[in-house]
């Protein structure tokens, strides 16, 4: 059964590692697809973080847009699929690698990693996606 507005947006805006996909743009290739952390709150574009050079930086800034899947299997078999244009691209703030990184690790783990990741990843990019197309259910009945 699909979710409603306000159930998709929610379970969006919860702490899924997201599955991130975008056309490969290279013949004989599949669309590239890889875990991915983001931020959403219902009713705004979400945004992810990624290295510039990164394959998958480059795979977004030629596509300029690319889908986010998240979901899980208990307490119900649930997923949400939401797929948009790129709206900005914008070098990412310590600031922001903190703020994603609290959503996804233990407190006590968040100052050591992004001390880590600030220095070793590289210049980062966030991007952001306005959800324009989605795709959502919960199959909870069954």
């Amino acid at each position: 059964m699909a979710l409603t507005h306000d159930e998709r947006e929610q379970f969006l805006a919860e702490p899924h590692v997201a599955a991130l996909a975008v056309d490969s743009a290279e013949e004989g290739r599949a669309p590239l697809t890889v875990p991915i952390w983001y931020q959403y709150a219902p009713g705004g574009d979400l945004w992810i973080m990624t290295g510039r050079d990164s394959r998958k930086g480059r795979l977004i800034a030629g596509a300029e847009r690319f889908t986010l899947m998240v979901d899980r299997v208990e307490p119900t078999v649930r997923y949400v699929s939401v797929e948009g244009p790129v709206v900005s691209t914008l070098p990412a703030t310590r600031e922001q690698l903190v703020e994603i990184s609290a959503r996804y690790l233990p407190a006590e783990k968040v100052d050591a990693y992004v001390d880590f990741a600030w220095k070793e990843h590289g210049e980062q990019v966030v991007i952001h996606m306005r959800p324009q197309r989605w795709l959502s259910s919960d199959l909870g009945g069954f």
